[in-house]
Protein backbone atom coordinates (compact mmCIF):
# COMPACT_ATOMS: atom_id res chain seq x y z
CA UNK A 1 0.00 0.00 0.00
CA UNK A 2 1.56 3.31 -0.88
CA UNK A 3 1.20 5.69 1.40
CA UNK A 4 0.34 9.25 0.38
CA UNK A 5 1.94 12.67 1.60
CA UNK A 6 0.77 14.29 4.72
CA UNK A 7 -0.88 17.84 4.83
CA UNK A 8 1.18 19.20 7.25
CA UNK A 9 4.86 18.11 5.35
CA UNK A 10 3.86 19.59 2.21
CA UNK A 11 2.82 22.94 3.60
CA UNK A 12 6.10 23.17 6.31
CA UNK A 13 8.37 22.27 3.13
CA UNK A 14 6.32 25.04 0.64
CA UNK A 15 7.57 27.48 3.11
CA UNK A 16 4.03 29.46 3.54
CA UNK A 17 2.51 30.16 6.67
CA UNK A 18 -0.22 32.13 7.87
CA UNK A 19 -0.11 36.20 7.73
CA UNK A 20 -2.51 38.34 8.99
CA UNK A 21 -5.14 37.11 7.06
CA UNK A 22 -4.92 33.78 5.56
CA UNK A 23 -2.02 31.97 4.01
CA UNK A 24 -0.18 34.33 1.65
CA UNK A 25 3.82 33.96 -0.18
CA UNK A 26 5.06 33.59 -3.72
CA UNK A 27 2.62 33.01 -6.12
CA UNK A 28 5.06 30.04 -7.60
CA UNK A 29 5.28 28.39 -4.40
CA UNK A 30 1.57 27.73 -4.47
CA UNK A 31 1.62 24.17 -6.41
CA UNK A 32 -1.35 22.02 -6.99
CA UNK A 33 0.18 20.29 -4.36
CA UNK A 34 -0.07 23.18 -2.05
CA UNK A 35 -3.30 24.58 -2.81
CA UNK A 36 -4.88 20.90 -2.30
CA UNK A 37 -2.76 20.20 1.03
CA UNK A 38 -4.17 23.42 2.67
CA UNK A 39 -7.81 22.61 1.45
CA UNK A 40 -7.75 19.51 2.72
CA UNK A 41 -6.34 20.21 5.98
CA UNK A 42 -8.71 22.85 5.99
CA UNK A 43 -11.40 20.55 5.68
CA UNK A 44 -9.85 18.28 8.35
CA UNK A 45 -9.79 20.66 10.71
CA UNK A 46 -13.47 22.29 10.05
CA UNK A 47 -14.74 18.64 10.18
CA UNK A 48 -13.54 18.47 13.98
CA UNK A 49 -16.36 20.61 14.73
CA UNK A 50 -19.06 21.21 12.07
CA UNK A 51 -20.77 18.53 9.48
CA UNK A 52 -21.24 19.46 5.94
CA UNK A 53 -21.59 18.01 2.58
CA UNK A 54 -20.47 21.34 0.53
CA UNK A 55 -17.61 23.71 0.18
CA UNK A 56 -17.66 27.65 -1.42
CA UNK A 57 -14.69 29.27 -3.55
CA UNK A 58 -14.07 32.34 -4.73
CA UNK A 59 -11.30 34.40 -6.27
CA UNK A 60 -9.66 37.51 -6.89
CA UNK A 61 -8.52 38.47 -10.80
CA UNK A 62 -4.91 37.79 -10.11
CA UNK A 63 -2.94 35.76 -12.87
CA UNK A 64 -2.21 32.80 -10.42
CA UNK A 65 -5.75 32.67 -8.71
CA UNK A 66 -7.60 30.09 -11.24
CA UNK A 67 -4.93 27.84 -11.39
CA UNK A 68 -4.99 27.70 -7.58
CA UNK A 69 -8.93 27.69 -7.40
CA UNK A 70 -8.96 24.70 -9.85
CA UNK A 71 -6.54 22.52 -7.13
CA UNK A 72 -8.65 23.55 -4.25
CA UNK A 73 -11.49 22.31 -6.25
CA UNK A 74 -10.36 19.54 -7.13
CA UNK A 75 -8.77 18.13 -3.76
CA UNK A 76 -12.65 19.44 -2.07
CA UNK A 77 -13.60 16.88 -4.77
CA UNK A 78 -11.49 13.89 -3.96
CA UNK A 79 -12.86 14.97 -0.33
CA UNK A 80 -15.48 13.74 -1.47
CA UNK A 81 -17.80 17.82 -1.16
CA UNK A 82 -19.85 19.30 -3.70
CA UNK A 83 -18.01 22.67 -5.12
CA UNK A 84 -19.73 26.17 -5.39
CA UNK A 85 -17.67 28.44 -7.01
CA UNK A 86 -19.03 31.85 -7.19
CA UNK A 87 -15.78 32.97 -9.19
CA UNK A 88 -14.80 36.72 -9.02
CA UNK A 89 -15.92 38.47 -5.96
CA UNK A 90 -15.57 40.18 -3.25
CA UNK A 91 -14.05 38.36 0.02
CA UNK A 92 -17.36 39.79 1.92
CA UNK A 93 -19.95 38.57 -1.15
CA UNK A 94 -17.96 34.73 -0.61
CA UNK A 95 -18.11 34.73 2.90
CA UNK A 96 -21.92 36.08 3.36
CA UNK A 97 -23.16 33.50 0.92
CA UNK A 98 -21.29 30.51 2.81
CA UNK A 99 -22.76 31.75 6.20
CA UNK A 100 -26.07 31.77 4.72
CA UNK A 101 -25.86 28.47 3.53
CA UNK A 102 -23.64 27.14 6.46
CA UNK A 103 -20.37 26.00 4.79
CA UNK A 104 -17.22 26.82 4.89
CA UNK A 105 -15.38 28.63 1.77
CA UNK A 106 -11.78 29.29 0.72
CA UNK A 107 -11.53 32.81 -0.71
CA UNK A 108 -8.18 32.43 -3.96
CA UNK A 109 -6.75 36.06 -2.92
CA UNK A 110 -3.31 38.25 -1.92
CA UNK A 111 -5.73 40.85 -1.22
CA UNK A 112 -3.85 44.63 -1.20
CA UNK A 113 -0.19 42.71 -2.03
CA UNK A 114 2.04 42.54 -5.27
CA UNK A 115 0.72 40.38 -7.85
CA UNK A 116 3.17 37.92 -8.17
CA UNK A 117 2.00 36.60 -4.81
CA UNK A 118 -1.55 35.55 -3.65
CA UNK A 119 -2.93 33.23 -0.91
CA UNK A 120 -5.97 31.55 0.23
CA UNK A 121 -8.51 32.92 2.74
CA UNK A 122 -10.53 30.49 5.27
CA UNK A 123 -13.95 30.72 6.38
CA UNK A 124 -15.16 28.67 8.76
CA UNK A 125 -19.27 27.80 8.28
CA UNK A 126 -20.09 30.25 10.53
CA UNK A 127 -17.36 33.00 9.75
CA UNK A 128 -13.64 33.34 9.53
CA UNK A 129 -11.51 31.14 11.15
CA UNK A 130 -9.69 31.66 13.99
CA UNK A 131 -5.82 32.03 15.35
CA UNK A 132 -6.80 28.42 16.89
CA UNK A 133 -8.08 26.97 13.31
CA UNK A 134 -4.96 28.57 11.99
CA UNK A 135 -2.74 25.97 13.98
CA UNK A 136 -5.12 23.07 13.60
CA UNK A 137 -4.69 23.36 9.55
CA UNK A 138 -0.94 23.89 9.80
CA UNK A 139 -0.63 20.77 12.37
CA UNK A 140 -3.15 18.74 10.24
CA UNK A 141 -1.98 15.19 9.50
CA UNK A 142 -4.17 14.77 6.86
CA UNK A 143 -3.21 12.70 3.88
CA UNK A 144 -3.11 14.29 0.81
CA UNK A 145 -5.99 12.50 -1.75
CA UNK A 146 -5.57 11.62 -4.80
CA UNK A 147 -7.10 13.98 -7.13
CA UNK A 148 -7.71 14.81 -11.39
CA UNK A 149 -6.22 17.19 -13.37
CA UNK A 150 -7.43 20.72 -11.83
CA UNK A 151 -10.46 21.54 -12.99
CA UNK A 152 -13.22 24.36 -11.95
CA UNK A 153 -16.73 24.12 -11.35
CA UNK A 154 -19.18 25.86 -13.77
CA UNK A 155 -19.74 29.80 -11.70
CA UNK A 156 -22.12 31.03 -9.93
CA UNK A 157 -23.73 34.52 -9.61
CA UNK A 158 -25.69 33.90 -6.74
CA UNK A 159 -23.05 35.13 -4.29
CA UNK A 160 -23.13 38.63 -6.27
CA UNK A 161 -26.39 38.97 -6.31
CA UNK A 162 -26.96 38.39 -2.58
CA UNK A 163 -24.59 40.86 -1.58
CA UNK A 164 -25.47 43.59 -3.68
CA UNK A 165 -29.17 43.26 -2.80
CA UNK A 166 -27.81 43.09 0.90
CA UNK A 167 -27.20 47.13 0.26
CA UNK A 168 -30.01 48.23 -1.89
CA UNK A 169 -32.47 47.06 0.69
CA UNK A 170 -30.46 49.06 3.67
CA UNK A 171 -30.09 51.84 1.76
CA UNK A 172 -33.82 52.71 0.31
CA UNK A 173 -35.17 55.42 -1.46
CA UNK A 174 -31.98 56.08 -3.82
CA UNK A 175 -30.41 58.51 -0.76
CA UNK A 176 -27.30 59.01 -3.37
CA UNK A 177 -29.39 60.45 -5.68
CA UNK A 178 -27.93 63.57 -6.79
CA UNK A 179 -24.13 62.26 -6.21
CA UNK A 180 -21.64 61.93 -8.66
CA UNK A 181 -19.16 59.39 -7.38
CA UNK A 182 -16.07 58.43 -9.43
CA UNK A 183 -15.16 54.61 -9.15
CA UNK A 184 -11.90 53.86 -9.43
CA UNK A 185 -12.38 50.18 -10.54
CA UNK A 186 -8.70 48.77 -11.91
CA UNK A 187 -8.28 44.80 -11.07
CA UNK A 188 -10.45 44.82 -7.89
CA UNK A 189 -12.74 42.02 -7.42
CA UNK A 190 -15.75 44.02 -7.13
CA UNK A 191 -15.42 46.67 -9.54
CA UNK A 192 -19.01 45.51 -11.44
CA UNK A 193 -20.68 45.18 -8.57
CA UNK A 194 -19.66 47.85 -6.82
CA UNK A 195 -20.98 50.17 -10.38
CA UNK A 196 -24.09 48.45 -10.03
CA UNK A 197 -24.85 48.73 -6.66
CA UNK A 198 -23.90 53.07 -6.57
CA UNK A 199 -26.13 52.98 -9.51
CA UNK A 200 -29.46 51.45 -7.63
CA UNK A 201 -28.39 53.73 -4.83
CA UNK A 202 -29.35 56.64 -7.30
CA UNK A 203 -25.32 57.55 -8.15
CA UNK A 204 -24.13 59.25 -11.48
CA UNK A 205 -21.44 56.57 -11.22
CA UNK A 206 -17.81 57.86 -13.10
CA UNK A 207 -15.83 54.62 -14.34
CA UNK A 208 -12.21 55.26 -14.20
CA UNK A 209 -8.55 53.42 -14.17
CA UNK A 210 -10.25 50.32 -15.00
CA UNK A 211 -7.49 47.70 -15.94
CA UNK A 212 -6.62 43.93 -17.02
CA UNK A 213 -3.89 44.32 -15.23
CA UNK A 214 -3.66 43.57 -11.42
CA UNK A 215 -3.20 46.56 -9.59
CA UNK A 216 -1.90 45.93 -5.59
CA UNK A 217 -3.77 49.05 -4.22
CA UNK A 218 -3.31 49.30 -0.76
CA UNK A 219 -5.16 51.01 1.54
CA UNK A 220 -3.04 51.84 4.09
CA UNK A 221 -0.45 53.35 2.13
CA UNK A 222 -1.97 54.91 -0.76
CA UNK A 223 0.52 55.18 -3.41
CA UNK A 224 1.91 58.82 -4.56
CA UNK A 225 0.37 58.14 -8.11
CA UNK A 226 -2.89 57.36 -6.69
CA UNK A 227 -3.03 60.26 -4.80
CA UNK A 228 -2.36 62.71 -7.71
CA UNK A 229 -4.82 60.71 -9.78
CA UNK A 230 -7.96 61.11 -6.88
CA UNK A 231 -6.88 65.35 -6.75
CA UNK A 232 -7.24 65.02 -10.69
CA UNK A 233 -10.09 63.18 -11.32
CA UNK A 234 -12.18 65.04 -8.73
CA UNK A 235 -11.15 68.50 -10.68
CA UNK A 236 -12.31 67.02 -13.98
CA UNK A 237 -15.15 65.23 -13.19
CA UNK A 238 -16.32 67.48 -10.59
CA UNK A 239 -16.78 64.79 -8.06
CA UNK A 240 -18.74 64.21 -4.62
CA UNK A 241 -16.83 61.09 -3.69
CA UNK A 242 -14.39 58.57 -4.81
CA UNK A 243 -14.50 55.10 -3.92
CA UNK A 244 -12.09 52.62 -4.73
CA UNK A 245 -11.31 48.69 -2.28
CA UNK A 246 -7.98 46.54 -2.55
CA UNK A 247 -7.84 43.46 -4.95
CA UNK A 248 -10.15 41.33 -3.43
CA UNK A 249 -12.55 44.36 -2.13
CA UNK A 250 -12.98 44.23 1.60
CA UNK A 251 -10.98 47.09 2.32
CA UNK A 252 -12.40 50.69 1.12
CA UNK A 253 -10.77 53.86 -0.57
CA UNK A 254 -12.87 56.48 0.30
CA UNK A 255 -12.38 59.97 -1.44
CA UNK A 256 -13.61 63.11 -0.18
CA UNK A 257 -14.97 65.55 -3.05
CA UNK A 258 -11.40 67.15 -3.14
CA UNK A 259 -9.84 64.08 -3.92
CA UNK A 260 -8.16 63.46 -0.53
CA UNK A 261 -8.28 59.41 -0.02
CA UNK A 262 -9.67 59.40 3.72
CA UNK A 263 -7.61 57.36 6.36
CA UNK A 264 -9.10 53.53 6.87
CA UNK A 265 -9.61 53.87 10.34
CA UNK A 266 -11.51 57.44 10.26
CA UNK A 267 -13.73 56.06 7.65
CA UNK A 268 -14.42 52.96 10.53
CA UNK A 269 -15.60 55.91 13.18
CA UNK A 270 -17.41 57.63 10.99
CA UNK A 271 -19.50 54.65 9.87
CA UNK A 272 -19.34 52.82 13.51
CA UNK A 273 -20.77 56.59 14.69
CA UNK A 274 -23.51 56.71 11.86
CA UNK A 275 -24.97 53.14 12.61
CA UNK A 276 -24.93 53.95 16.18
CA UNK A 277 -22.32 51.00 17.08
CA UNK A 278 -22.16 50.91 20.93
CA UNK A 279 -19.44 48.82 21.37
CA UNK A 280 -15.86 48.48 19.07
CA UNK A 281 -13.05 46.41 18.84
CA UNK A 282 -10.29 48.17 16.94
CA UNK A 283 -6.16 47.29 16.10
CA UNK A 284 -3.49 49.27 18.27
CA UNK A 285 -2.30 50.73 15.04
CA UNK A 286 -5.97 52.95 14.39
CA UNK A 287 -6.36 56.89 15.20
CA UNK A 288 -7.15 57.76 19.12
CA UNK A 289 -9.57 60.25 17.62
CA UNK A 290 -11.69 57.12 18.38
CA UNK A 291 -11.49 57.09 21.96
CA UNK A 292 -11.43 60.90 22.22
CA UNK A 293 -14.95 61.49 19.92
CA UNK A 294 -16.93 59.95 23.20
CA UNK A 295 -19.41 58.28 20.70
CA UNK A 296 -18.76 54.77 22.24
CA UNK A 297 -19.78 53.07 25.46
CA UNK A 298 -16.64 50.58 25.25
CA UNK A 299 -13.30 50.37 22.62
CA UNK A 300 -10.94 47.49 23.06
CA UNK A 301 -7.96 47.57 21.16
CA UNK A 302 -6.31 44.56 19.95
CA UNK A 303 -3.67 42.87 17.76
CA UNK A 304 -3.35 43.74 14.04
CA UNK A 305 -5.43 41.19 12.00
CA UNK A 306 -8.81 40.47 12.08
CA UNK A 307 -8.68 37.17 13.80
CA UNK A 308 -7.68 38.99 17.03
CA UNK A 309 -10.47 42.17 16.03
CA UNK A 310 -12.99 38.95 15.93
CA UNK A 311 -11.88 38.32 19.70
CA UNK A 312 -12.52 41.19 20.84
CA UNK A 313 -15.77 41.73 19.75
CA UNK A 314 -16.71 38.29 21.20
CA UNK A 315 -15.69 40.00 24.23
CA UNK A 316 -17.85 42.30 23.78
CA UNK A 317 -21.02 40.81 22.76
CA UNK A 318 -22.32 39.81 26.27
CA UNK A 319 -22.58 43.26 27.30
CA UNK A 320 -23.68 45.54 24.33
CA UNK A 321 -26.23 44.91 21.70
CA UNK A 322 -24.46 46.33 18.93
CA UNK A 323 -21.38 45.45 18.35
CA UNK A 324 -18.47 46.03 15.71
CA UNK A 325 -14.61 46.56 14.61
CA UNK A 326 -12.82 47.54 12.23
CA UNK A 327 -9.45 47.97 10.77
CA UNK A 328 -6.69 50.41 10.18
CA UNK A 329 -7.30 49.71 6.79
CA UNK A 330 -10.58 50.66 6.96
CA UNK A 331 -12.46 47.03 6.58
CA UNK A 332 -15.32 47.40 8.94
CA UNK A 333 -16.59 44.24 10.28
CA UNK A 334 -20.33 43.76 12.12
CA UNK A 335 -20.76 41.73 14.63
CA UNK A 336 -24.50 42.25 15.61
CA UNK A 337 -27.40 42.79 13.22
CA UNK A 338 -28.74 46.09 12.98
CA UNK A 339 -32.46 46.97 12.70
CA UNK A 340 -33.26 50.77 11.34
CA UNK A 341 -37.23 51.35 10.64
CA UNK A 342 -38.21 47.54 9.70
CA UNK A 343 -35.00 46.77 7.84
CA UNK A 344 -32.38 44.25 9.44
CA UNK A 345 -28.61 44.43 8.60
CA UNK A 346 -27.39 40.97 9.36
CA UNK A 347 -24.08 40.67 10.95
CA UNK A 348 -21.11 40.12 8.71
CA UNK A 349 -18.05 39.70 10.74
CA UNK A 350 -15.36 39.65 8.27
CA UNK A 351 -13.79 42.90 6.73
CA UNK A 352 -15.97 44.65 4.51
CA UNK A 353 -15.34 47.66 2.28
CA UNK A 354 -18.94 49.03 0.95
CA UNK A 355 -20.57 49.09 4.68
CA UNK A 356 -18.06 51.60 5.42
CA UNK A 357 -18.11 53.36 2.04
CA UNK A 358 -21.94 53.46 1.77
CA UNK A 359 -22.44 54.55 5.00
CA UNK A 360 -20.53 57.48 4.74
CA UNK A 361 -21.72 58.88 1.12
CA UNK A 362 -25.25 58.12 2.64
CA UNK A 363 -24.73 59.95 5.87
CA UNK A 364 -23.42 63.13 4.27
CA UNK A 365 -25.80 63.24 0.97
CA UNK A 366 -28.97 63.20 3.60
CA UNK A 367 -27.47 66.22 5.79
CA UNK A 368 -26.56 67.76 2.77
CA UNK A 369 -22.60 67.79 3.67
CA UNK A 370 -19.44 67.25 2.10
CA UNK A 371 -17.35 63.95 3.00
CA UNK A 372 -14.88 66.84 4.07
CA UNK A 373 -16.99 68.21 6.53
CA UNK A 374 -17.92 65.11 8.62
CA UNK A 375 -14.32 64.37 8.84
CA UNK A 376 -13.33 68.07 9.71
CA UNK A 377 -15.95 67.17 13.00
CA UNK A 378 -13.72 65.09 14.39
CA UNK A 379 -10.82 65.39 17.26
CA UNK A 380 -7.57 67.20 15.60
CA UNK A 381 -6.04 63.57 15.48
CA UNK A 382 -4.37 62.33 12.18
CA UNK A 383 -2.66 59.35 11.18
CA UNK A 384 -0.23 58.27 8.35
CA UNK A 385 1.41 55.46 7.18
CA UNK A 386 3.96 53.74 4.87
CA UNK A 387 6.35 50.81 4.66
CA UNK A 388 9.90 49.90 3.96
CA UNK A 389 10.27 47.50 1.74
CA UNK A 390 12.33 45.02 1.33
CA UNK A 391 13.56 44.94 5.10
CA UNK A 392 13.76 41.19 6.65
CA UNK A 393 11.50 40.27 9.45
CA UNK A 394 13.69 38.59 11.36
CA UNK A 395 15.98 42.14 11.25
CA UNK A 396 12.65 43.86 12.06
CA UNK A 397 11.97 41.30 14.83
CA UNK A 398 15.60 41.86 16.33
CA UNK A 399 15.19 45.70 16.14
CA UNK A 400 12.11 46.29 18.10
CA UNK A 401 12.86 43.67 20.79
CA UNK A 402 16.11 45.49 21.51
CA UNK A 403 14.26 48.75 21.12
CA UNK A 404 11.46 47.55 23.55
CA UNK A 405 14.01 46.98 26.43
CA UNK A 406 15.69 50.08 25.73
CA UNK A 407 13.17 52.69 23.85
CA UNK A 408 15.68 55.55 24.08
CA UNK A 409 17.99 53.65 21.54
CA UNK A 410 14.49 53.62 19.21
CA UNK A 411 14.48 57.65 20.32
CA UNK A 412 18.51 57.84 19.47
CA UNK A 413 18.33 55.63 16.32
CA UNK A 414 15.27 57.73 14.27
CA UNK A 415 16.22 60.91 15.61
CA UNK A 416 13.19 61.57 17.61
CA UNK A 417 14.02 64.27 20.77
CA UNK A 418 10.81 64.23 22.24
CA UNK A 419 10.76 62.17 25.47
CA UNK A 420 8.79 58.87 25.48
CA UNK A 421 6.07 59.30 27.99
CA UNK A 422 4.57 55.26 27.13
CA UNK A 423 5.26 52.32 25.26
CA UNK A 424 3.19 49.20 24.11
CA UNK A 425 3.75 46.48 22.61
CA UNK A 426 0.58 44.75 21.77
CA UNK A 427 2.03 44.39 18.32
CA UNK A 428 5.02 45.56 17.02
CA UNK A 429 6.34 48.50 19.50
CA UNK A 430 3.94 51.72 19.50
CA UNK A 431 5.78 54.41 21.08
CA UNK A 432 3.81 57.84 22.31
CA UNK A 433 5.74 61.06 22.96
CA UNK A 434 5.32 63.40 26.29
CA UNK A 435 3.58 65.56 22.76
CA UNK A 436 1.02 63.30 22.29
CA UNK A 437 2.65 62.08 19.39
CA UNK A 438 3.16 58.61 18.27
CA UNK A 439 5.00 56.53 16.09
CA UNK A 440 4.36 52.69 15.95
CA UNK A 441 6.58 50.14 14.21
CA UNK A 442 5.41 46.32 13.00
CA UNK A 443 6.76 43.58 10.90
CA UNK A 444 3.72 43.22 8.11
CA UNK A 445 2.41 39.75 8.34
CA UNK A 446 2.49 39.05 4.59
CA UNK A 447 5.55 40.34 3.41
CA UNK A 448 9.20 41.24 4.39
CA UNK A 449 7.87 44.67 5.05
CA UNK A 450 8.70 46.84 8.13
CA UNK A 451 5.16 49.24 8.87
CA UNK A 452 5.65 52.60 10.36
CA UNK A 453 2.11 54.35 11.68
CA UNK A 454 2.33 58.01 12.80
CA UNK A 455 -0.20 59.59 14.74
CA UNK A 456 -0.39 63.70 15.72
CA UNK A 457 -1.83 66.57 15.66
CA UNK A 458 -1.57 67.65 12.34
CA UNK A 459 -1.57 65.55 8.66
CA UNK A 460 1.75 67.31 8.12
CA UNK A 461 3.41 66.27 11.19
CA UNK A 462 2.16 62.39 10.97
CA UNK A 463 3.29 62.63 7.51
CA UNK A 464 6.38 63.97 9.01
CA UNK A 465 6.96 61.64 11.74
CA UNK A 466 6.44 58.13 9.65
CA UNK A 467 9.20 59.40 6.63
CA UNK A 468 11.55 60.72 9.18
CA UNK A 469 11.33 57.18 10.77
CA UNK A 470 11.65 55.35 7.52
CA UNK A 471 14.22 57.05 6.14
CA UNK A 472 16.31 56.32 9.37
CA UNK A 473 15.11 52.61 9.26
CA UNK A 474 16.87 52.16 6.17
CA UNK A 475 20.07 53.26 6.97
CA UNK A 476 20.09 50.73 9.51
Amino acid sequence: MTTRPLTSDIIAQSGIGFGTSGARGPAEQFTDDVCAAFTTAFVFAMRQSFTFERIAIGMDRRPSSPAMAAACTSAARAMGLGVDDYGILPTPALALQAMKHGVPCLMISGSHIPFDRNGIKFYRPDGEITKADEAAILSAKAELPSFSAPAREAFSDAANEAYAERYTRWFVDQPLKGWRVGLYQHSAAGRDLSAYILDALGADVVVLGRTDAFVPVDTEAVSADDQARGRAWTQRHGLNALLSTDGDADRPLLGDETGTWLRGDIVGLLCARALGIEALAVPISCNTAIEACGAFKKVVRTRIGSPFVLEGMASLSSTFSSVAGFEANGGFLLHTPLQKEGRTLAALPTRDALLPALTLMVEAARKGQTLSALNKALPERYTASDRLKAFPVEKSRALLEQWSDSPQKLQSALGLIEDIAAIDTTDGLRVTFTNDEIVHLRPSGNAPELRCYGEAGSAARAEQLVQQSLKALGTL
